[in-house]
């Protein structure tokens, strides 16, 4: 039998989430802002009024999938094609950086030289749905420098994770050039299906919706293939919200899209968005920072961010944005997130890189998702201090 409390668990959070985020509204603050802060409030780091759980993981992993398939839905699927060679670049150049960063930062506090590029794979990758959070709060999802933002996010997964293969190979006595051919031709194999079922899918929704109009059981079969995705990219050994991601693209052109986006936005905005948000929040722990760490942690936020703006930035210069919109593309590739806890976890889990690190790790990705919506904002808006029309 469920256990009750959870109820009260859940009521705190989404009234803790809306009315932080207007008051975070009312001093022209991203909304995404007051749910992350809500989270940390709430959790053990400040008032300890919940405690982070699976129910609420479980919870908070729907709700990234949902947003991320909203998310594929409402791309523009022509830009996003013309602009893969782009966002491969930006995408590249931005783990690059940051792997280098992360890198030289340990190597600086004493680190060995494995697990200071354990460290660098680490905060290498982004997060795609506080991203994705801040760009449709301001309304820029559909423009050239939001798609270009979610394909680099796609390239960002796929690199950490052949990245993350190779080290992992590299530190263990199984290594070998087989092992690390399986890792690529799964990432192939996986977007070879998801393109072939796409197609698929595509035509099968024209034809429902042409022959049934708006029926409520299009929205269930296209939540339910969304999951589907999710699972088989977990699979493939992708994230899963690569294959939500995916997910949304097949229907971002069909006759049916905007029916099925309204009807899964408000399942996610409502109630799992918030609850995804909070969660990371409530995963934030300051326990076992001593000096020498502390600043370790502030250089290695500081290079976080800084190694993105450029990198990124510089990708998005080489591809021919202005200035401006590399300035937008650098700041969107900000954010850190699960992917990075992932391969954090699985690096102390191999005894490749000091538990005592973590701290560490949490500080970096709650400062970068905290940073991301501020300046995002800031990138977006003209000189008058007036944001850009859409």
């Amino acid at each position: 039998m469920i256990d009750a409390h959870i109820f009260l668990v859940i009521a705190l959070i989404l009234l803790s989430t809306k009315i932080l985020a207007i008051f975070v509204t009312k001093i022209h603050l991203p909304q995404v802002i007051g749910a992350l802060v809500a989270g940390v409030l709430l959790g053990p780091a400040v008032f300890g009024i919940i405690q982070p759980s699976e129910t609420i993981s479980v919870l908070a992993e729907i709700g990234v999938v949902l947003l991320l398939f909203c998310a594929g839905m409402e791309t523009d699927y022509r830009q996003l094609r013309s602009s893969l060679k782009a966002s491969a670049l930006i995408s590249a150049l931005g783990v690059i950086v940051a792997l280098g960063g992360g890198f030289g930062i340990a190597l600086l506090f004493g680190r060995p030289t494995f697990e200071s590029f354990f460290v660098g794979i680490v905060i290498a990758s982004m997060s795609t749905s506080i991203t994705i959070e801040a760009l449709t709060e301001m309304g820029k999802l559909k423009t050239k420098t939001g798609t270009v933002l979610l394909g680099a996010s796609l390239f960002d997964d796929i690199f950490v994770i052949v990245l993350l293969a190779i080290v992992m190979g590299m530190g263990g006595a199984a290594f070998s050039y087989a092992a690390l051919a399986l890792v690529l031709v799964k990432i192939v194999a996986f977007f070879a299906l998801a393109l072939g079922v796409g197609l698929l899918v595509y035509k099968l929704f024209n034809y429902m919706y042409d022959r049934f109009g708006a029926a409520r059981r299009l929205s269930v079969f296209a939540v339910a293939y969304c999951f589907l995705m999710a699972y088989l990219a977990e699979f493939f050994g992708l994230a899963d919200i690569t294959g939500a991601y995916i997910a949304g693209i097949a229907f971002c052109s069909t006759r049916c899209e905007q029916f099925l986006e309204s009807r899964t936005s408000k399942l996610s905005y409502v109630f799992f968005t918030p609850i995804f948000l909070v969660n990371i929040g409530l995963h934030t722990s300051f326990a076992g920072m001593t000096g020498s760490l502390v600043i370790f942690t502030a250089l290695l936020v500081v290079v976080a961010i800084l190694s993105k703006i450029i990198g990124c930035g510089l990708g998005a210069k080489l591809s021919k944005f202005t200035n401006r919109e590399s300035l937008q593309v650098g700041t969107g590739m900000v954010a850190r997130g699960e992917v990075s806890f992932i391969v954090a976890a699985k690096g102390i889990a191999a005894g490749y890189i000091s538990s005592l690190l973590f701290p560490s790790i949490i500080v970096v990705v709650l400062a970068t998702v905290l940073v991301t919506p501020l300046l995002m904002k800031l990138a977006f808006k003209d000189k008058a201090g007036v944001p850009l029309e859409r």
